[in-house]
């Protein structure tokens, strides 16, 4: 992901540097890292390879590391599923994509299934179509899809 998209994600998720609920629940740090099970237990998080306590809070180049760290995985689904070239700021609105709606998500959508045809232009309406948290309309998932949406198009 390119220092732009990057940029642009940090905006989306925000950049907290303690522990939050993401509005449906789930604990939170950092750029939209989702606290797993073993990480509550420990109060520990592992940034580029060392173990590092939250409980008190994170420093932002903490944060960042963070983000890195996170990022690995989606660029890695993102390069392993597409069997298309896309531009930087499509390879950025995927990224972004898959970070909000998950791996499995992505592998599921129609979006990947449109990009592989090589159906470009469908990938926009594709990813309006998660704009629902827990099965209902969300204003809030609806604009960030508008937002990937514009990075796509090579908008912002």
């Amino acid at each position: 992901m390119s220092d732009h998209g990057r940029g642009l994600l940090t905006q989306w998720e925000g950049f907290k540097t303690q522990v939050y609920d993401d509005g449906v629940g789930v604990a939170t740090i950092g750029v939209g890292h989702a606290l797993t099970g073993t990480e509550k237990t420990s109060g520990m998080l592992m940034i580029d390879g060392t173990q590092v306590p939250y409980v008190h809070g994170l420093t932002a180049i903490q944060v960042q590391g963070l983000l890195a760290t996170d990022l690995h995985a989606y660029e890695n689904a993102i390069n392993e599923a597409v069997e298309v070239a896309v531009s930087q700021n499509q390879f950025d609105a995927l990224v972004a994509f898959c970070f909000n709606i998950g791996i499995n998500g992505f592998h599921g959508s129609s979006a990947l299934k449109d990009l592989n045809n090589n159906v470009l232009n469908e990938v926009p309406d594709d990813m309006r179509k998660w704009n629902k948290a827990g099965g209902v309309f969300n204003q809030g998932l609806a604009n960030r899809r508008e937002n990937e949406i514009k990075l796509w198009l090579g908008q912002i």
